[in-house]
C-alpha cells in the first residue's frame, strides 16, 4: 500500500492542475475511501469480527470495504434494494469484484430499507461495525486530517483544493483541516441542499472556505451523459484516468466556475469505470 501518494501535473483548456494521487494508493483501497477508512485500517483485527454497510451497487466504498474486511479477515455484510437478473449476472465491475472479495450481500424491500438499516446500530455487540452509505462516518476525520497534513508538508503554490461529493465527507473533513485554503466541491449525488443536510449530520456548522460550486446543469447520479464521457476522455488525454461518476461534474464545474490554481484530490474509483464504459458503449456506441 502506497504512502503519501504523489502529485502529478495535468493541462485542461490551457490550465495547470495538480493532482493528488490517492487513486495510486491500492488497487482497491484507495482514494477518498481509504482516508474516510483509516481509523479502521488502523484498528487490529482482534477488535472487530464484522462491519455492515449499504448503499448502492456502483458504490466505491463498497468496493473498499470488501477489501479492507478481506485483509483483517472480518464479515462484510452489504444492504441493498432490490437487484435486476442483468446487475446480479455482471462479471465486471464494484458489486462482482466485492463479491469476489468475499462480500456477503442481501436484499431488503424499498420501503422497508431504512428502517432495518436503522434497526442495526440498536442490536451491536462490540464487534460489529456500522458503516454509513458512502463512508460518511465521523470516525473519517482521522485520515483526512493525514491527508491535510500531507497537502501542507508538499508547500504547494495553490489557493484550492477540490474533491467531488457523494456525502461531502472529504469535502467538509479537508475544509475544516485546510482552513486557510478554500475547499471547492459539487454534489454529485442530489443538490447543494442535500449535500449541506448531509455535511452537518456529521459537523454543526459548515466552514467558510467549503465552496460548493453548483452545476449549471441537473444530472442524475450513475445516469449516462454524454458530456461526462468527453470529459473522462479530455482528462484521460490529460494524462490521468479518473472515475466517470464524480469527477466528470467536478471537473466540469471548475472549468467553468474558478481561476484559482487548484489541487485536485484523486477519489479513487477508477474500478468502477469497467463497467461505466460498457453502459456507455452499449447506449452511445464509444
Amino acid at each position: 500500500m502506497l504512502k503519501n501518494p504523489p502529485i502529478s501535473k495535468i493541462i485542461l483548456e490551457g490550465r495547470e492542475f495538480l493532482i493528488k494521487r490517492d487513486d495510486l494508493i491500492d488497487p482497491h483501497l484507495a482514494g477518498n475511501k481509504y482516508r474516510k477508512l483509516y481509523s479502521l485500517i488502523n484498528t487490529p483485527k482482534e477488535h472487530l469480527q464484522t462491519i455492515i454497510s449499504y448503499g448502492g451497487t456502483q458504490s466505491n466504498a463498497m468496493l473498499a470495504i470488501a477489501a479492507l474486511c478481506k485483509q483483517k479477515e472480518w464479515e462484510f455484510l452489504y444492504y441493498t434494494k432490490p437487484l435486476n437478473a442483468i446487475m446480479k449476472s455482471q462479471k465486471s465491475g464494484n458489486f462482482y469484484h466485492a463479491t469476489e472479495l468475499g462480500m456477503k450481500h442481501h436484499e431488503l424491500e424499498e420501503n422497508l430499507y431504512r428502517d432495518f438499516i436503522g434497526s442495526q446500530r440498536l442490536s451491536l455487540d462490540e464487534k460489529v461495525y456500522v458503516i454509513d452509505q458512502g463512508g460518511a462516518d465521523s470516525s473519517a476525520r482521522e485520515g483526512l486530517s493525514v491527508l491535510a497534513d500531507e497537502i501542507l508538508e508538499a508547500k504547494l503554490q495553490i489557493d484550492a483544493v477540490a474533491t467531488p461529493s457523494g456525502t461531502g465527507t472529504t469535502a467538509l473533513f479537508l475544509a475544516l483541516a485546510l482552513p486557510n485554503l478554500k475547499v471547492y466541491t459539487t454534489p454529485c449525488v442530489g443538490n447543494s441542499a442535500y449535500l449541506k443536510e448531509q455535511m452537518l449530520a456529521l459537523h454543526s456548522e459548515l466552514p467558510q472556505n467549503l465552496i460548493i460550486l453548483e452545476p449549471k446543469k441537473k444530472y442524475h447520479f450513475a445516469k449516462l451523459y454524454p458530456v461526462f464521457l468527453e470529459m473522462y476522455k479530455k482528462t484521460k488525454e490529460a494524462g490521468v484516468v479518473f472515475d466517470l461518476l464524480y469527477a466528470p461534474s467536478m471537473w466540469q464545474a471548475l472549468l467553468e466556475q474558478t481561476d484559482d490554481r487548484i489541487l485536485y484530490v484523486h477519489s479513487g474509483g477508477v474500478s468502477g469505470n469497467e463497467s461505466m464504459l460498457e453502459r456507455y458503449k452499449k447506449k452511445y456506441g464509444s
